[in-house]
């Protein structure tokens, strides 16, 4: 059987899926399954290595039995999974502890403890960006406070789907992308000791894994992967990709003022330059291959946000978010002034603020219905992106803007992002945008492309454009600054919107009388008694 097929493995926040893919991006065959997320404490949010293993596994057999194929078939895979996070190895080999998601809120607090001494602003000019709370650096610096034996017992520092390809391969490694996303020096794009030792992470040094290229090979499957995969045993694995760059590749971007925007868990904004640019709003790290960076600015304020909203309004409905994202296109097709619809701010599970931000409806009257509460997610969805598609336009001039995730498919959703942006907007067939990337990554790894540019060109994948439409852009700039206000009004109330304890400056209430909350002064002190964030 001629092996010209490859297949790329994502492995995202939510779903895995093992897609098969012809030369020219076709899908012939896919897999998925659900690995559990484990949120055992509070601000917590890990999954069981063995089993996101598994998971992986299982989808292979799956998509090889949808294609109708056998590993024979397949010449190449490429991975890909969920970004940042950590999943640690000890001096064994074996899994040390549960893998942590991107999705852990855990090192928040010392996360802040940096940001207010300074730290995160002092490793800009030297990693490109500030890491998150979620990021491997702050996980590793939490782990030594917290779990010291855990932290002198780490062999090896991996990312999801670098311990994905452990698994097909037994080699450990990491990729350009990846490391970039912590460990990395932003000009040479080589690993940094400098920012280890600015985080306290020296003893790291040692444990973090060879960096090759995304398209290299960075292995092959071993016999035990092949039993459990249906895969041939020798077939060769790439280094793969971030999962957002991954996903950029996949919908055809891969040159400098490329911007591709995803509306998934997280909202994820990027656009490849040719230098490294830093600054407010966005982080800068490695693109694909050296020479070529990622701008990102990113929030956990998406499309999450819709499904969660669809449980709530249609309960034990398979199908509730294709049900209420259809509503909101028949009223998207109207004009935007036809109809008052709420505000909504899509911080469910995250912000872009540095404030411990919430969700909020502003204007719901009486005679709004849910559809107009789930065109208002909508909405504040794509405001969010667009604070961020702002930010990165700071960086340079942007040559054309993809779209996946977030209902984009739908022509009136997509035709909205392109209102609120401004921009025109394309929105590729590709279904699978982050399997693709990952399965090019193995298609230039075993030489059936010389390049990932050429690999891209080589691509049969239609593309829709939708561009702004005049009275539409208008009213959309409007709203959207009635956003951007309302979220700066709501900066001194976020923090304390939840905290029962009185304000430090409060006065006891009297014997008798009125309660001081009935006075005007009283009143308004109380109101503006929120932390400053």
């Amino acid at each position: 059987m001629r092996r010209n097929f490859i297949i790329g493995i994502d492995c995202g926040s939510t779903t895995t899926k093992a897609v098969i893919f012809s030369p020219t991006g076709a899908i012939v065959g896919t897999g998925r399954s659900r690995v559990a997320q484990h949120m055992d404490r509070p601000h917590h949010v890990e999954r069981d290595m063995g089993a996101v293993w598994q998971g992986v596994a299982a989808t292979i057999r799956m998509a090889l039995d949808d294609a109708g194929l056998n590993g024979q078939a397949i010449a190449a895979v490429g991975v890909t999974a969920h970004g940042d996070g950590l999943f640690l190895l000890d001096r064994t080999g074996n899994p040390l502890g549960r893998g942590i998601m991107s999705l852990d809120s855990r090192a928040t607090e010392l996360h802040d403890h940096w940001r207010q001494r300074g730290v995160l602003d002092q490793l800009v000019p030297l990693a490109g960006q500030r890491p998150y709370a979620y990021s491997a650096n702050t996980l590793l610096a939490w782990i030594r406070e917290h779990e010291p034996e855990r932290y002198h017992a780490i062999g090896s520092i991996l990312f999801a789907k670098d311990w994905i390809r452990l698994c097909l391969t037994g080699e450990v490694a990491t990729d350009i992308t990846e490391a970039s996303t912590a460990f990395t020096d932003l000009h040479t794009q080589q690993y940094s000791a400098a920012i280890l030792d600015m985080l306290g992470l020296e003893a790291m040094r040692g444990c973090l894994p060879p960096m090759l290229d995304s398209c290299a090979r960075a292995g092959t499957v071993t016999a035990s992967a092949a039993a459990a995969t249906g895969l041939l045993a020798g077939t060769p694995v790439s280094a793969g990709l971030h999962d957002v760059t991954a996903a950029a590749v996949g919908m055809g971007h891969t040159q400098p003022g490329d911007m591709s925007l995803t509306a998934g868990t997280f909202s994820i904004n990027e656009v490849f330059r040719d230098r490294p640019v830093t600054g407010e709003g966005w982080a800068c790290r490695a693109g694909y291959r050296r020479g070529l960076w990622n701008c990102m600015a990113i929030s956990p304020a998406s499309s999450s946000n819709l499904e969660w909203m669809a449980r709530l309004l249609l309960p034990g409905n398979a199908d509730a978010t294709t049900i209420l994202m259809h509503e909101v296109e028949d009223r998207l097709n109207a004009a935007r002034h036809a109809r008052t619809v709420p505000l909504f701010h899509p911080f469910l599970f995250g912000s872009p603020y540095a404030a411990p931000a919430s969700a909020s409806f502003f204007g719901v009257q009486s005679w709004h219905d849910r559809t107009d509460l789930f065109q208002a997610m909508v909405e504040g969805m794509v405001f969010n992106h667009r604070m961020h598609v702002s930010a990165l336009c700071q960086t340079g001039s942007v040559t054309r803007v993809g779209i996946s995730g977030g209902g984009s498919g739908q022509p009136a959703i997509a035709q909205l992002f392109a209102d609120v942006l401004d921009m025109p907007v394309d929105v590729p067939s590709v279904r699978e945008a982050g399997a693709l990337g990952a399965a090019l990554t193995g298609a230039v790894a075993v030489g059936m492309q010389p390049d990932l540019e050429r690999a891209v060109a080589g691509l049969d994948v239609a593309h829709q454009t939708y561009s702004p439409q005049p009275a539409q852009v208008a009213a959309y700039d409007r709203i959207y600054h009635r956003y951007v206000e309302l979220a700066q009004a709501m900066h001194p109330f976020w923090r304390a919107l939840y905290d029962t304890s009185p304000p430090a400056h409060a006065q006891p209430a009297p014997v008798s009388g009125a309660h001081p909350a009935m006075h005007p002064r009283a009143h308004h002190a109380t109101a503006m008694g929120g932390i400053p964030s």
